[in-house]
């Protein structure tokens, strides 16, 4: 019967030419890959729009607030989508994570206090996570595997647009129109992306129906618990004193622990397989989320970089992003899942390592830019990959939960590295501020080297 189910979901829709763009998945590739953008856009436009939203509703005692919750309420949301992709299929987690989404916008875009507007923030993660998690079920369900790559390159294109127009854009909508359209102007559109999705959904009924997988509310509860402490880890990075040091590594001890049951088995040994997947995930988005933060704000302190400047890094990250993605995807099976990890996180050390060299030893910026290139070619080779691996090492009944986890370790190592590097820029900034910079790009080289040195253990188990 387990077998009958997979080659069902497996063989739902069949490949054809023109592959994700052929005339079977045209629709629904352009539908997921637009709730991306859109999803994206509203992830980088905050960041613009953050000051004035501060002001206008006097918040900036929650200004921090605002970023760290949304990812925290992320892992809520990535567990139940798991949970309810597994027991009856993507599209009820899918309409699911639109609807919060789309209210998330609604509250923040109408809010007049910044309680009320955190709250939609949380709403709005909330609804962000599980959308990830259903999408990438949805990937598993109507797609062969031989196309799983190419989607997934087409997942990491999807941010290029936004992360070169996406801050412009809010910036002038904020200018002209008021700083609240910028969440209720992407409501409308983010209907219209679904409504594309919708008919290849239809398709997929009864695929993953397996009302056998229970509702794990342990799980949820340890996720609840999971978020309340990366919440804490980063409201702590500003404490004094003690407080500073022994705060947020408690916080971070309680996360740990509250992430075991909602990960494979021995993942933070990195055991061989699919745990060194989602560990590997984990390492390097903590390490290029966390060094991507700090190398705009060293170009605008120490080299006089203007805002729209400084984010050249960001912009040219993104771009060798996409076409690291687009390469990986054409080289098929000639590029391992191992070798894939193996080199890009060689490229994100040795970015990691060009950044804080330019920082203490005051290089032209050139060197950390185009270091960070080589960063974001980097993770276009290993984010797909990783993508792929956990697909590819799941089964049918398991696929909503490894893909929760996957983006669990997307969040968790992204907010632990974040509250970290803050608290070592703090700790040293009465040593100068480049030794500031240089002391977060050596604290984010870490988790590269670590998955450099486990990716060899990414490969299936014998």
């Amino acid at each position: 019967m387990r077998v009958e189910k997979q080659d069902s979901a497996r063989h739902t829709m069949q490949a054809g030419p023109g592959g994700i763009f052929g005339r079977g998945y045209r629709k629904i590739t352009l539908g997921i890959c637009a709730l991306i953008v859109f999803s994206a856009f509203e992830a980088l436009a905050v960041t613009t729009v953050m000051p004035t939203v501060s002001a206008a509703l006097d918040g900036a005692s929650l200004y921090a607030l605002a970023f760290a919750g949304p990812l925290a309420a992320g892992v809520v949301g990535m567990v139940i989508a798991g949970n309810w992709s597994d027991r009856n299929g993507p599209r009820g987690s899918l309409y699911a994570s639109v609807a919060l989404f789309v209210a998330g916008l609604a509250v923040v875009g109408t809010a007049h206090g910044m309680t009320v507007f955190l709250a939609g923030r949380l709403i709005e993660g909330l609804g962000s996570g599980a959308l990830t998690v259903a999408l990438y079920v949805v990937v598993a369900r109507a797609y062969p595997a031989s196309l799983h790559s190419q989607i997934f390159a087409a997942f990491a294109a999807s941010w290029v647009v936004p992360s070169l127009v996406g801050p412009v854009i809010a910036g002038l909508v904020a200018q002209t129109l008021g700083w609240r359209w910028v969440f209720l102007g992407v409501i409308g559109l983010v209907a219209l992306a679904l409504a594309l999705v919708i008919p290849a959904l239809a398709g997929l009924r009864g695929s993953g129906d397996n009302r056998a997988v229970p509702w794990n509310h342990a799980r949820i509860g340890w996720s609840l618990l999971a978020a309340v402490a990366v919440l804490a880890v980063n409201l702590l990075a500003d404490a004094k004193g003690l407080v500073l040091w022994a705060g947020p590594a408690v916080a971070i001890v309680v996360a740990l622990l509250a992430l075991r049951p909602l990960l494979p088995r021995r993942t933070l040994t990195s055991d061989v397989g699919l745990p060194s997947v989602i560990f590997s995930r984990g390492l390097v988005a903590g390490a290029f989320f966390g060094a991507d933060v700090y190398l705009p704000y060293l170009l605008t302190v120490q080299y006089g970089f203007p805002p729209l400047a400084a984010g050249l890094s960001v912009t040219v990250s993104g771009i060798t992003w996409a076409g690291g993605s687009w390469l990986q995807s054409h080289m098929g099976v000639r590029l391992t899942h191992v070798r894939s990890v193996q080199f890009g996180a060689l490229c994100l050390s040795m970015a990691i390592a060009a950044a804080g060299a330019t920082a203490i030893l005051a290089l032209p910026p050139g060197v950390a830019i185009a270091g960070w290139a080589v960063a974001g070619f980097g993770m276009g080779l290993m984010y797909p990959r990783t993508s792929v691996a956990t697909l590819e090492y799941s089964t049918v009944e398991n696929q909503g939960f490894n893909s929760s986890a996957l983006s669990i370790a997307d969040a968790i190592g992204a907010s632990i590295s974040l509250a970290a590097t803050a608290i070592v820029f703090g700790a040293l900034a009465g040593l100068g501020g480049s030794w500031s910079f240089a002391g977060c790009f050596a604290l984010t080289g870490l988790p590269a080297l670590a998955a450099l040195v486990l990716a060899r253990r990414i490969r299936r188990p014998q």
